[in-house]
Parts: C-alpha cells; sequence; structure tokens
C-alpha cells in the first residue's frame, strides 16, 4: 500500500511541476487544463494517506506534505473561480441601463443537431450569436435566424475553424482577419447598442495545441496576446470592449492571465463559478474553454451554461449592462513588471516562425 501511495504521489507532483515550465509543447501546456480534477485526486490522496500510513514514519509526513503542497498549489489557481471569493465584475444594479447578451457557441463541425441549437438561441433570445466551427451545412441551417438576426459576418469553413455571427444590433466595420495562422479567423466589429453607444467586439478560435493541431501553443498564446496589445494601444478607453470565443485555453492558465493583464479586461466568472463548458459528453473531465472577457464599462445580470445540444462544448449565455459610472470600483488582474516584455517576446517568436515557415532558408 505504501509503495503504490508513493507512486500516486510522485505522479501527482509530476503533473504539479510539468507546467511550471514555460515549455510550449502540447503535453507540457496540458497540465494548464485539469486543475481541478487534479485538486480533487490530491484530496483524495490525503484523505487516504491519513487512514492508511503510519503516521509516526518520517516517509509518511514526507508524503502527506508533498500531497498537500501539490493540493495547495491546484487550488490557489483555480480558487477564484469559486463563489468563496469576491466578484470581479459586480452585478447590474439600475433598471435604467443598456443591456447586451450574446450566446458563444462552438457547434462541432460534424454535429448534425442544428435545430436544438436554434432552438436554445430563441429561448434565451440573445442580441448576438457567435457560433464556431460552422461551415456551409451549418450556415445553410442558422440563415434561418436572418429574420430576426438581420446583421452578420460569415466564415464558412471546412476545418473547424469557420466562425458566423448574427446580431439584433447593427454591425459596424465587421472584419475578418487572419491574425496569426493563414486558415483560422477571427472577427472583429462594433456593435450599436440600442441607446446609440457602440461596443467593440471580437470574436476568437485559436487552434489549441495538440498532436493534430498545433505541437507547441505558441500559435494560440500569440493570437490572444495580438488582440490584447490590440485593445490596449489602440481602444479608446471609454469605449466598451467585449471579446468572447472557444480560447482553447482555461480561464487559469498563465497565457490567459496574460491577456488578462495586458488588455485590462474583466471575467464575469471570477467569484460565481468555472462554468465549464467542455467537455459536454464527459463530466469528469470538464474546464471552461469558451470565455466572455468585457470592459469595465460593463456589470453583469446573468451568465449561465446552456444545456447540451449535441456538440462537445456546452454554449455560453452571457447578458451585461453598460454602466460605466461604476468602473471605478471594478478592477481586473494588475499588470506586473515584465508582462509587456513577455507579451512583445510571445508575437516576436510567432513573427520569426511565420516568417520561417514561408520563407525558408
Amino acid at each position: 500500500m505504501v509503495t503504490t501511495l508513493s507512486i500516486c504521489v510522485v505522479a501527482i507532483v509530476l503533473c504539479t511541476l510539468i507546467p511550471l515550465s514555460r515549455n510550449a509543447k502540447w503535453w507540457v501546456r496540458a497540465f494548464d487544463f485539469p486543475r481541478l480534477q487534479l485538486a480533487i485526486v490530491c484530496m483524495v490522496l490525503l484523505f487516504t494517506e491519513i487512514l492508511l500510513l503510519d503516521l509516526s514514519s518520517f516517509s509518511s509526513w514526507v508524503l502527506l506534505l508533498a500531497t498537500l503542497t501539490c493540493f495547495i498549489y491546484q487550488a490557489w489557481w483555480i480558487f477564484p473561480y469559486t463563489k468563496l471569493t469576491k466578484p470581479e465584475v459586480k452585478s447590474s444594479g439600475s433598471q435604467q441601463r443598456s443591456t447586451i447578451s450574446i450566446v458563444t457557441a462552438n457547434v462541432l463541425m460534424t454535429n448534425r443537431n442544428a435545430r436544438k441549437l436554434i432552438e436554445l438561441i430563441k429561448q434565451y433570445n440573445p442580441d448576438i450569436v457567435v457560433t464556431l466551427e460552422t461551415n456551409d451545412w451549418w450556415q445553410s441551417h442558422l440563415d434561418k435566424l436572418e429574420s430576426t438576426y438581420s446583421y452578420t459576418v460569415k466564415c464558412p469553413l471546412d476545418n473547424l475553424y469557420g466562425m458566423h455571427v448574427y446580431s439584433k444590433l447593427p454591425l459596424e466595420n465587421g472584419e475578418i482577419q487572419y491574425l496569426v495562422e493563414e486558415d483560422i479567423p477571427s472577427i472583429h466589429a462594433q456593435a450599436v447598442l440600442n441607446n446609440g453607444d457602440t461596443v467593440r467586439v471580437h470574436f476568437l478560435h485559436p487552434a489549441p495545441p495538440s498532436p493534430t493541431e498545433n505541437e507547441e501553443s505558441a500559435e494560440r498564446d500569440a493570437e490572444l496576446v495580438m488582440v490584447a496589445k490590440n485593445i490596449e494601444e489602440t481602444c479608446d478607453k471609454s469605449q466598451p470592449v467585449i471579446v468572447t470565443g472557444d480560447m482553447n485555453d482555461v480561464a487559469w492558465s498563465r497565457t490567459t492571465r496574460l491577456f488578462r493583464k495586458i488588455s485590462g479586461l474583466l471575467d464575469p466568472r471570477i467569484g460565481r463559478g468555472m462554468f465549464n463548458t467542455f467537455h459536454a459528453k464527459y463530466w469528469l473531465m470538464r474546464w471552461p474553454l469558451d470565455h466572455l472577457f468585457h470592459s469595465e464599462h460593463f456589470t453583469l445580470d446573468k451568465i449561465t451554461r446552456l444545456p447540451s445540444y449535441g456538440s462537445d462544448h456546452f454554449a455560453l449565455y452571457t447578458q451585461l449592462s453598460l454602466e460605466p459610472q461604476k468602473a471605478p470600483a471594478q478592477s481586473g488582474v494588475d499588470k506586473e513588471d515584465g508582462d509587456e516584455q513577455l507579451a512583445e517576446s510571445i508575437i516576436a517568436e510567432q513573427n520569426t516562425s511565420s516568417h520561417n515557415v514561408h520563407n525558408p532558408t
């Protein structure tokens, strides 16, 4: 039994130590994802060790201390996404306010249950619908929404990275960009609220680090940082901003935290829950991959995960209220020394890599 527990502790220590590396290899970055699951495993191990080990033995206390340290470390990352901490975004107050609601849905391109998704859209009645992994088949079904969602930006693709935006709100300067990879689009526009205010909106779906996609997280990281830098450098600070999509990264990763530090955007899930959107079919292996971040101009009306509709992702519904007077009372993750340099280096490394790929020596 001691041998078995020792092997388990060594394994959990390795799972905790490996992601400390800044190595961008997919198998290293994969350990950023299951922090909740690893924390639960640590907790089970702790109870098992207390029950079965000889607590008068020094080696037993080494195992206990190692397990406890791993638990504390994993729990530290996910703690903000529990109801045990103060919400980062205030709940909406006054009834006299302008709102914007968005459904973010990675449909799974091979999923054929478009009817169920359309029913959910009609039930929740968002102002904007953004769909990911949508191809021509999905577009032919989603276009039925156009009687209500008359403003659209469409980018159907068969490579799992198609993207569609359907909006009740007017969309100005809608643009499809390929920020990092020439076959991975993102959509950028300005949504005009009912009161005439404009909101800068960015819809993202960078490719994940995986053995079947990109061997490293460099492309994903670069796209997130590029959008964050663009928001930081070009956005009028008085203009509200929303960024949403399947970012193929968990909310608590270093890259997502860097994105938030550089962009200054807030996460409405902090203090409210994880809202794990992937994987819809395996409840033991779920984490938050679909995100919505926003500027301090907004407060939160509602955020909820929608019922399953056949995809491997749950859709995310978020309704925000434009209450800029509350902005001074809201703040996100503070930028630290070295963050700007790290962001620049991520972009520079990707630019160099892309240049080498397209211009081999």
